[in-house]
């Protein structure tokens, strides 16, 4: 874990998307940041400060390499690494943080040059999902995440320890320890993966119930902090925990929201962001598939952020739902804090994005407008149905009407015979009580 000596807390202010963030007491960490890339420059490490802030680290000072690639051995070329020692004495860093996740060897060749402890993005990531992690499955998929990433570094850690099991009375290959740490922490992985996958299980028997009752599906998605559980909240009338800080949300929370006089399923989802770690895309399997199975992804972005920042989260977004099979389904995208911006700024917005709905869950702008795009979005997916349901099964009567508003029913000897439209899923799902006749005439779009 990273650490520090006091309380830090933080006070974030937006203007025009940039937030300002006030540390109370000295942290313990200072980190000096250190970023390659074509192009690396001071805006490219904004990001990496509030991943260290929300760890608990202060950013003391900053160094970029503009290059296409890391150096493969070291990740920062000869040159720089002479002046990032220079660096490190002027801001009295204690610790060196760099923007992309690195090999063993550039951590170790890296450490040895500069003398600090080095530890990259995927750390402080991993870092900051172990500190948040409050249920038992969240903590299970962080020590997970950090296991497999670790793994790969325990090689050459522990070369000076002699062989276990050497000596008089004793002779034999024995065991080294590097091999025994590795040995325990694959067993560890096993049973990890072992009870995730019993997590997956009892997900997937939840969602099935869901599935039974024909109730629509929405998954929040969006990059870390765009304020997708604040939105959830406002639709819903939820508690959901909201803090202004990176990656507070892990575990998914469902809700009810009430639209049109149908109710549909609205899940929070864990934030996503820029070069997010493999590690935790496969440790959030459970988790990332709530996104996955929704009927509709309702891509949640930070409006009040600069044009150019925008657009680099909401591609973030896009490939990480490219990743986990989800790039296929119905999305809406929802630009929120517009109560940040001014007429000026939300119309130029407007413009720029014109499918998006701008939103405001603080003062409640276009949360109305939102609930008619939601109930827009599903009407696409409906299908007219005509069904003839025996009164002995009222209990799919009542079902239906929980799940569609507007039913037309009849009674008739044999039934109630039922118009409506309904999801793919779940005409199918009555398929049997099917009765051709005239169909349901398609709303106007």
């Amino acid at each position: 874990m990273l650490v520090y000596d006091t309380e830090i807390q933080h006070k974030a202010s937006r203007d025009r998307g940039a937030a300002t963030v006030e540390l109370r007491g000295r942290a313990r960490q200072r980190a000096l940041m250190v970023g390659v890339g074509p192009d690396a420059g001071s805006h490219s490490l904004d990001e990496l400060r509030e991943l260290l802030l929300t760890a608990g680290v202060v950013a003391a000072g900053e160094i970029t390499q503009r290059r296409d690639q890391p150096h493969p051995n070291t990740y920062l070329g000869p040159g720089k690494i002479t002046e990032c020692k220079a660096a490190i004495a002027a801001s009295e860093a204690n610790v060196v943080a760099c923007d992309d996740e690195l090999t063993a060897r550039q951590q170790r060749n890296l450490e040895q040059e500069l003398e600090l402890p080095v530890i990259d993005r995927t750390t402080v990531i991993l870092d900051i999902f172990a500190a948040h992690a409050h249920t038992a499955e969240g903590k299970l998929q962080v020590e997970l995440a950090q296991l497999e990433y670790n793994m790969a570094r325990m090689r050459g850690l522990w070369t000076h320890l002699e062989r276990l099991g050497g000596g008089i009375g004793t002779r034999g290959p024995g065991e080294a320890q590097i091999e025994t740490d590795r040995r325990l922490a694959r067993n560890r992985i096993s049973t990890l993966r072992r009870r995730l996958t019993h997590v997956r299980q009892a997900r997937s028997v939840m969602r099935a119930e869901r599935e039974r009752t024909g109730i629509p599906r929405i998954a929040l998605a969006g990059y870390t902090n765009a304020g997708k559980s604040t939105l959830l909240n406002a639709l819903t009338g939820a508690d959901v925990g909201v803090r202004d800080r990176l990656f507070h949300t892990l575990d998914p929370t469902t809700r009810v929201l009430r639209a049109g006089g149908r109710n549909y399923l609205m899940t929070d989802t864990v934030g996503f962001i820029r070069k997010l770690p493999h590690q935790l895309v496969e440790a959030f399997g459970a988790t990332l598939e709530e996104t996955r199975v929704a009927d509709v992804i309702v891509h949640v972005a930070d409006g009040s952020a600069g044009d150019d920042e925008r657009t680099e989260m909401i591609q973030a977004v896009n490939e990480v739902l490219a990743e986990i099979g989800a790039d296929e389904l119905p999305r809406l995208l929802v630009l929120t804090k517009v109560d940040l911006l001014d007429d000026d700024a939300r119309q130029l917005l407007q413009m720029t994005l014109p499918r998006a709905v701008l939103v405001s869950a603080v003062n409640g702008a276009g949360l109305d407008e939102l609930r008619s795009r939601i109930e827009e979005e599903f009407e696409r997916m409906l299908r007219p149905v005509r069904l003839l349901i025996p009164y002995a099964e009222g209990a799919k009567l009542a079902e239906l009407h929980r799940a569609s508003a507007g039913l037309e029913c009849e009674n008739t000897p044999a039934g109630v015979i039922v118009r409506a439209r309904l999801p793919q899923a779940l005409a199918a799902r009555y398929a049997r009580f099917a009765r051709s006749a005239e169909p349901v005439a398609a709303t106007p779009q």
